[in-house]
């Protein structure tokens, strides 16, 4: 069995076991537990009452967090000439068209988002089977497939994020970093789960949110009691 650090053992000891917090008081739990060196990230995750193998219970969508998720977005963009300008301008990362379809069929990923114009999303589907397990394939669903590059571009830096549901039913995405003020994790915590509410496929039954945890990286998870949480 592996040892448990004292770092670790002084944050486990932090979270009152079977105990729901209010989200506000998990807000600043989880900075005091985070024990890294570096700037972790304050991840939430929500299960929900639904079957994600049946299509329409399917959740999946894009919020745009308040204060951002703190992290650097990379972003490239696929397109024909006309629009490199745009996408430069907007501070696109990475700009251009067959020498990244190459450079992706050799094995280059090292990128965040990957935003494409219609027109060319022909050349990008014998990518799918790089592109798809690492989530980076353009889809006009949450917007990343589109001929308004600069506002889409503006909008991903600024903290716009895609989710989706995993076949256990489970939708994880990260809502900033432990350096956030604790109100600022609560805004950006309370704005995901509001989409993810609105987002509630009719064919759902029961309990929606069936429970709602936050942690850092390498912390243990605070239980969020769903009563503390204003999603309307």
């Amino acid at each position: 069995m592996a040892r448990i650090s004292k770092n670790a053992k002084t944050a486990l000891a932090k979270v009152e076991k079977g105990k729901k917090y209010s989200l506000a008081d998990a807000a600043s739990l989880v900075k005091e537990i985070s024990f890294t060196k570096f700037d972790s990230s304050v991840d939430i995750d929500v299960k929900l009452g639904v079957d994600p193998r049946k299509a329409d219970q399917m959740v999946r969508g894009t919020v745009s967090l308040p204060h951002g998720t703190g992290k650097d977005v990379r972003i490239l963009v696929i397109c024909t000439p006309d629009k490199v300008d745009e996408a430069k301008a907007a501070g696109a990362d990475h700009v251009g068209l067959d020498e990244y379809i190459e450079k992706i069929k050799g094995g280059w990923t090292d990128i965040d988002v990957i935003v494409a114009t219609p027109s060319v999303m022909g050349k990008l589907g014998p990518l799918g089977r790089i592109l798809g397990p690492r989530g980076l394939m353009p889809n006009p669903k949450i917007g990343t497939v589109t001929m308004d590059i600069e506002k889409t571009v503006n909008e991903l830096k600024q903290g716009k994020i895609d989710f989706k549901v995993d076949k256990y039913g489970i939708v994880h995405t990260s809502i900033g970093k432990v350096s956030f003020e604790p109100d600022k994790i609560v805004d950006n915590a309370k704005e995901f789960l509001k989409t993810i509410n609105k987002l509630r496929p009719s064919s759902s039954k029961g309990t929606y949110l069936q429970s709602i945890y936050i942690s850092s990286t390498m912390s243990p998870g605070i239980s969020i009691d769903e009563k503390s949480v204003n999603t309307e």
